[in-house]
């Protein structure tokens, strides 16, 4: 039997793959890609029952799982499949095809002064050894966390960043979010990161930290109320004990890119 195969199949088998990465990439970043391997699996599994082997009861029995499962999937994993779609909104990727036909970000000083007033701040609640948690909002909107809390909208001031932290106020005890411009909410809950190789002396703000940064692409500040030591999650991955220098460049940096882009 002879097998035609031209350059259109070959395109076909490229950009199947290509998809396939980017998927894994993404579910991965998003903490879904057990969802991913799963599915994959069952896929091949039947393939091989329906189209290799051609076993005809189990095959019927896999055919109807396929014609029901996305919406089986959908109901079983809602919030999985939620965070693999916020991945997808926050990666570099697509954002590079979009932005060929908008105009590009700009770092102005308005960006500087509200960076370094996080910075001072993170600094001095370090040195008294004040706990804090910062979310520094990126591309992704974090409305849906700042709900949780108490809304704010105040201009960004290093004194009033020390004040939500300070141990008697009724705000210290959760998560200040943060955008470009304003301090939006307090008091904010994050989701805690389910990982089993963060290191046991690292407490709740940091598993909360890491967990936020697992799921959007928000830059996070965790001030230890037990050594001042300040670490930053960022996409999953956490810096520990960082000076106020990489703080600010660690800060920066997402400006620095939309300038070169």
């Amino acid at each position: 039997m002879q097998i035609d195969f031209g350059i259109k199949d070959l395109i076909d088998i490229l950009l199947v793959a290509f998809f396939l990465y980017k998927t894994y990439g993404l579910m991965k970043l998003s903490g879904t890609l057990a969802v991913f391997t799963g599915l994959l699996s069952f896929l091949v599994l039947w393939f091989l029952i329906s189209q290799v082997l051609e076993m005809r009861l189990m095959g019927a029995i896999l055919d109807k799982f396929v014609s029901i499962g996305f919406f089986i999937i959908a109901i079983l994993f809602q919030e999985e499949i939620k965070r693999f779609f916020l991945a997808m909104g926050s990666n570099r990727g697509w954002k590079k095809l979009v932005k060929i036909f908008a105009p590009k970000g700009k770092v102005d000083s308005e960006d500087i002064s509200a960076t370094t007033a996080i910075v001072r701040a993170c600094m001095a609640m370090a040195k008294d050894k004040t706990g804090a948690l910062i979310v520094v909002q990126q591309d992704m909107n974090l409305t849906t966390y700042a709900r949780m809390g108490e809304y704010l909208d105040a201009n960004i001031s290093t004194r009033l960043i020390q004040n939500i932290f300070f141990k008697n106020s009724p705000l210290h005890d959760g998560a200040l979010i943060i955008n470009r411009k304003k301090l939006i909410a307090a008091a904010c809950i994050l989701p805690v990161s389910q990982k089993e190789d963060i290191p046991k002396h690292l407490g709740l703000r940091h598993r909360a930290a890491l967990g936020l940064s697992q799921e959007c692409d928000a830059k996070v500040i965790v001030v230890s109320e037990e050594t001042g030591n300040i670490s930053l999650a960022h996409r999953g991955k956490l810096y520990l004990k960082i000076h106020g220098e990489e703080l600010q460049r660690l800060l920066t940096a997402h400006y620095h890119e939309m300038d070169v882009q």
